[in-house]
């Protein structure tokens, strides 16, 4: 039995995570993994060469290096695995936010609102795979991986359009209160999830504070889309919500490549 530790530079939240999962899914010999998010770690326990994990694993572009292959006699392993249940509660946060800012974000005309929705939906895609996928082919599992990408992809696609219309053209300004709001909302829901995910983990303290990791992205948009209506607020403009916008936009589009590579 083999040993396999990976650095993941870019594995910062349970996303990544269960995208790796579903990459590895199909791939024999692999007996257990491990996730360190706090530190950026995956120890993958697994029979033969560690190549074909290490292939697949660089091929969603996560920053990831193999730090070092060892055998091991470890037979027994502790890792709790992604309860239905949680999936089921963080995937119905994620979509009922989808919703939220996506009719709040067309009636107040802030497309900051619908970017940061797309995020909210990006992350509801992959809880949503990993769920409705238990069970499935690995053909099936690619389908599936597919489809939300390119569904998500086009929503943003959507988006960038109507980001472009409303630059050359003269739009009413979007409702800053609204904004701030729900984007405050938004910021609780997320805080919501990061709790319902640290629960499922073990209560090492090092889980603990991995809480600034795991929110970071998410966290970094809700405030970003606050300040944003402020700005909208205090300059008279539209151009802050849709800069603050196209910048979501283009971080929902790199979430949907990194979905289709699932389907590779």
């Amino acid at each position: 039995m083999q040993k396999s530790i990976f650095e993941i530079t870019k594995m910062d939240c349970p996303s990544e995570e269960n995208l790796i999962r579903l990459k590895l899914d199909g791939l024999s010999g692999i007996k257990n993994l491990d996730f360190d998010i706090p530190n950026r770690k995956l120890t993958i326990v697994h029979d033969g060469n560690s190549e074909e994990i290490e292939k697949s694993i660089s091929s969603l572009n996560l920053g990831a290096r193999k730090l070092i292959t060892e055998t091991t006699n470890q037979t027994e392993f502790s890792e709790q695995t992604n309860q239905r249940k949680l999936l089921w509660t963080v995937l119905s946060i994620n979509f009922l936010f989808f919703l939220i800012e996506m009719t709040t974000g067309l009636i107040s005309k802030s497309m900051g609102l619908v970017a940061d929705s797309l995020d909210m939906l990006a992350d509801a895609f992959v809880y949503g795979i990993s769920l409705f996928a238990v069970g499935a082919t690995l053909i099936r599992k690619k389908s599936i991986a597919k489809l939300a990408g390119y569904f998500q992809m086009l929503l943003a696609i959507i988006g960038f359009i109507e980001v472009v219309r409303r630059f050359t053209g003269m739009e009413k300004l979007p409702d800053f209160a609204t904004m701030i709001v729900v984007s405050a909302l938004a910021l609780i829901a997320n805080g919501t999830c990061l709790y319902l995910l640290q629960k499922s983990k073990s209560k090492e303290e090092a889980h603990i504070q991995a809480s600034l990791i795991f929110t970071s992205n998410d966290v970094i948009i809700n405030l970003g889309v606050i300040a944003a209506g402020v700005m909208v607020h205090w300059l008279n403009s539209n151009k802050p919500d849709l800069i603050i916008g196209t910048i979501v936009f283009i971080l929902v589009v790199r979430g949907a490549m990194r979905i289709l590579k699932l389907g590779n």
